[in-house]
């Protein structure tokens, strides 16, 4: 999809990845200030990715806002879709500071060179963390066909919030993660209820390495690649727990069991309740 008569130019990139095979793909629309709600939607669920980013200038230089959609509704905030139009914008005005501002508020990204890659890290929102009820986790563990004994102990289960919602659940082992195969149906009416996004599935591998999965039906999609918005909320509750340090820089790996490997890093610093992002990424020339 190109611009034409029709529509604006839209864009795909995948972040968290410098391979076009890897990471999670995105759509990004650099000036969709003349789009209403449906035709976002439209071009969303015609690329079928799991989001696509619609910018609209600001009234400041280097400043955009930013709606997310799903194939099948919009999102508060999108992290993978932001560090995607982040590179888009950096490849045709330079490296530099951008200021998002998207519905679940103010997003500063920064977007670097390094050694000839271009490499955008996001500061997410202040995050929160918050119980889970026991009902509630008992039909996510039902949804998914895990046994309580499954859970890494821990890792407690928790709501984490840094622009979007994320249930957070750790396994016990990396053969667990591995194996995913849920009732999309009844994970979906159960996030619906709890207004989540993704479920955030981890295990770690070492004190700062993590693998992760990110089911996502309410979004139409069986599983989310690479979910900068689920890294940064993990990151808020890593350190809530005391699970990594206060300061601390993280690596979380995503999509290797999809065949879409990705990488993301957060960064935490003390004194900073906000999580940074951050990742490389490329454009996904057309066929």
């Amino acid at each position: 999809m190109t611009t034409s008569a029709a529509g604006p130019e839209v864009l795909r990139y995948t972040a968290f990845s410098s391979d076009p095979g890897g990471g999670n793909p995105a759509g990004v629309v650099l000036d969709a200030s003349g789009m209403d709600d449906g035709a976002m939607l439209a071009v969303a669920a015609h690329l079928g990715y799991s989001e696509s980013a619609f910018l609209s200038p600001g009234r400041e230089e280097r400043a955009y806002g930013v709606r997310y959609f799903s194939p099948k509704a919009e999102v508060p905030f999108c992290g993978h879709a932001t560090v995607a139009a982040a590179l888009a914008l950096a490849e045709r005005t330079g490296p530099g500071e951008l200021v998002f501002t998207t519905p679940a508020g103010t997003v500063p990204v920064e977007v670097v060179e390094e050694g000839g890659a271009l490499r955008a890290t996001l500061t997410s929102v202040e995050p929160y963390v918050e119980e889970v009820d026991g009902a509630d986790l008992a039909e996510a563990l039902a949804a998914l066909d895990w046994a309580a004994a499954d859970l890494d102990p821990a890792f407690p289960p928790r709501v984490a919030f840094a622009g979007a919602r994320h249930l957070v659940l750790a396994a016990g082992t990396r053969a667990r993660l591995a194996a995913l195969d849920y009732d999309f149906a009844r994970l979906e009416a159960l996030m619906h209820r709890l207004d989540l996004t993704t479920v955030q599935l981890v295990w770690r591998e070492s004190a700062a390495v993590f693998h992760v999965r990110d089911p996502f039906p309410v979004g139409g999609v069986v599983e989310d690649p690479a979910t900068g918005a689920a890294a940064a909320a993990f990151g808020a509750y890593a350190r809530q727990f005391g699970l990594v340090p206060d300061d601390a820089v993280l690596t979380l790996r995503q999509g290797e069991d999809l065949g879409r490997p990705g990488e993301l890093t957060v960064t935490l610093r003390a004194g900073d309740p906000r999580v940074r992002v951050g990742g490389t990424g490329v454009r996904i020339e057309e066929a």
